[in-house]
């Protein structure tokens, strides 16, 4: 009985909500210690998401998606010189699941276009590696470039790669047809790691690197070498990063918003006075 009560109190719901399913296309960037930049495509990759979406209202709405991304960024790019020196580089998949809340400034219902927000919490996935000399891939975590997990530097523990992130941003949509909505957004994520870039604060020890986790692990820590006119390793404790500011990461693009049923927006009509014209009968 509790269970068809419960039915029966969900069905009106969820008959008159509108469901939507959600595709996503554009690209990733980061923000951090090899990209200072707020905001530029520079050094960009491609990102592509799908979801679901449920219109609680013609101005609200919430989402769930799964989004997937990459971001990169070196040196090189660098317009500062100290930065060329240093000649770091990464790249890292960022696989990211998000619940969000969206609200629409204008009813899709009586306007063609309308500005939107929106804001939520992911859990994402990263795992930053590099290609030394030799065109190998490696990724950096167990490599300890900065100590972490060292007994020598016990205030270093190695980073954990699926973490938090709260993204939010905005953008603009437009209504195509009764089921298909257009929309570009930009989407911002701020993070608590310091380490989508391995990179976060000071070099440690040479000799403490090397014993710990080998050559390998010394070849990426600084790549200054690698350049002409470039220094040898670092001293300890000389700046690799800035631990002061965290890293983020975000995407923007184009959405394709795509009705399942007509939920709420038949009832919107039918309250509103607006009646389908009936069909002819032969």
């Amino acid at each position: 009985m509790k269970k068809i009560l419960l039915v029966g109190m969900l069905f009106p719901l969820f008959s008159q909500a509108q469901w939507n399913v959600n595709l996503f296309g554009g690209f990733s960037n980061y923000i951090g210690d090899l990209q200072s930049k707020a905001y530029t495509t520079q050094q960009s990759n491609g990102s592509f998401g799908a979801g679901l979406q449920y219109d609680l209202t013609g101005h609200l709405s919430f989402l769930s998606n799964l989004t997937y991304g990459r971001i990169s960024a070196a040196d090189g790019y660098s317009s500062k010189a100290d930065l060329k020196a240093r000649n770091l580089n990464f790249e890292s998949v960022i696989g990211e699941w998000n619940l969000l809340a969206e609200y629409n400034i204008l009813d899709l219902e009586k306007h063609k276009l309308t500005p939107y927000v929106f804001a939520g919490i992911a859990i994402f996935h990263f795992n930053p590696y590099a290609y030394d000399t030799t065109g190998k891939k490696v990724y950096l975590r167990p490599l300890s470039t900065e100590g972490e997990g060292l007994a020598q530097y016990p205030g270093r523990k190695p980073y954990v790669l699926t973490q938090f992130s709260i993204p939010f941003g905005g953008g603009i949509k437009f209504r195509i047809s009764d089921r298909v909505v257009l929309a570009y957004e930009i989407g911002m994520r701020r993070t608590s790691t310091d380490y989508l870039d391995d990179v976060s604060s000071t070099y440690v020890s040479r000799t403490a690197l090397l014993a710990a986790r080998g050559p390998e692990a010394v070849e990426m820590a600084y790549r200054g070498n690698e350049v002409k006119g470039g220094a040898g390793y670092p001293p300890d404790g000389e700046v690799r990063g800035n631990p002061k500011r965290k890293d983020w990461y975000y995407m923007s693009g184009l959405r394709v918003t795509i009705a399942l049923n007509s939920g709420w927006m038949s009832m919107h009509r039918r309250h509103s006075g607006v009646i389908d014209c009936p069909k002819k009968v032969y």
